[in-house]
């Protein structure tokens, strides 16, 4: 379907110019169910966690897994802001209950910008009114683009699927392009559903989805500090999902958080190309998910595959020092369909040809360890100057 976190009935959402960028593009979302939903969430392990993390962490807790609002607002992730910090988010999700006419803990809050800077709450509070008149189903693209930072485009996706013969719709947005190598989500993912579903349901659900999507991404290999997936559920549809219907809403689930974390991969910083990155025969699904990452994270396989340089060697050193187990004369090493590295002996010959695939924009590798039946699938970008670039003067 087309659109995003309003695709599922009972939501609607805004994006409004608050002023907290000096660029004037918008910059405050506001997501709201006109129900009470049912609401789980993922947030960075980073132990450098931001006050909103702490504050939607709280509320959740406090309101066990209940939401109406969710209040975000881009160019500012009041992170390493102390307690200052942490009185802005919480007037930040105080200001929206009070517009909502919701309890304060039915209030989760989001932030994403430069670490280290006071969140300007008076802008904030003074935005909100006009996000909330501005609250609509048809403006959930408005909303995906007031999260962007750096992002060269806003990300959205949502499905429809069928439970016992009626319709349930699942739809969200993401941001994030850098500091992208998520513990448990990306930067920030908003994901809703008209379905009916018990708390413990929704936070299985959001967490097995999570595990195949968000979590099988990376950009640079950093993890924010305000990294959080929420997902929403409102029962609109009226539609209950229990143990039998589990496994079709998840599947619908999985689909829309994978599009969206692609999303983020396609528009990684600098990134020119989106990485396939494949490991088989790995000892266990550990080993193969934590060999993917290590070579989706190496700046050499990233910058070779940038310039269309087939060194197979690069992916064989990374799967050698993975810490992982690993058979190098069982090995095989490919580049899209060419084997360039097998049972011990490189096909050297086949350069060529893998050096003509490396010069499209959906590339795949893969890593066989030889050392059991397991697998993972990673997906990431490659690194060029760009990147180097954006990130040298994101600050000043």
């Amino acid at each position: 379907m087309s659109s995003g976190v309003t695709t599922p009935r009972g939501f609607r959402a805004a994006g409004v110019r608050a002023g907290i960028k000096a660029s004037g593009d918008l910059d405050l979302a506001l997501v709201a169910s006109e129900t009470v939903a049912t609401a789980a969430a993922v947030f960075t392990l980073n132990k450098a966690q931001a006050a909103p993390v702490i504050v939607s962490r709280e509320h959740l807790h406090r309101s066990g897994g209940r939401a109406r609002a969710i209040v975000v607002n881009s160019g500012c992730a009041n992170a390493c802001t102390g307690s200052q910090g942490v009185q802005a988010a919480r007037a930040m999700a105080a200001e929206t209950a009070r517009l909502v006419q919701c309890p304060v803990e039915q209030v989760l809050v989001a932030s994403t910008g430069v670490i280290g800077v006071a969140l300007p709450i008076d802008t904030i509070c003074d935005g909100l009114p006009a996000a909330f008149r501005s609250l609509g189903a048809d403006q959930g693209s408005a909303a995906a683009r007031a999260i962007m930072t750096t992002d060269p485009f806003s990300k959205e996706a949502s499905t429809e699927i069928a439970i016992g013969g009626q319709s349930v719709r699942i739809g969200g947005m993401a941001k994030g392009s850098g500091m992208i190598d998520p513990m448990m989500a990306t930067m920030l993912a908003f994901v809703t559903t008209d379905a009916a579903m018990a708390p413990a349901l929704v936070d299985r659900a959001l967490r097995e989805a999570v595990d195949d999507s968000f979590n099988a991404i990376t950009v640079d290999g950093d993890s924010s500090t305000n990294d959080t997936v929420v997902l929403l559920a409102n029962g609109v549809s009226r539609v209950e999902i229990d143990d039998r219907s589990y496994r079709t809403f998840v599947d619908g689930l999985r689909a829309v958080c994978r599009e969206l974390a692609l999303g983020i991969v396609r528009g990684g910083e600098g990134a020119t190309k989106v990485v396939t990155v494949t490991v088989t025969g790995a000892a266990t699904a550990t080993d193969a998910r934590r060999c993917a990452k290590a070579i989706a994270n190496s700046l050499l396989v990233k910058t070779a595959i940038h310039g269309g340089d087939p060194n197979w060697g690069r992916l064989i050193a990374v799967a050698g020092r993975a810490g992982v187990g690993f058979e190098l004369d069982r090995a095989v090493v490919t580049i899209g369909p060419i084997v360039l590295f097998k049972d011990g002996a490189p096909h050297d010959e086949l350069a060529p040809a893998a050096a003509e695939y490396l010069k499209g924009k959906e590339i795949a590798v893969g890593v066989h360890l030889g050392a059991g039946a397991s697998s993972s699938t990673v997906w990431t970008c490659d690194l060029s100057a760009e990147y180097v670039r954006i990130n040298a003067d994101y600050r000043t």
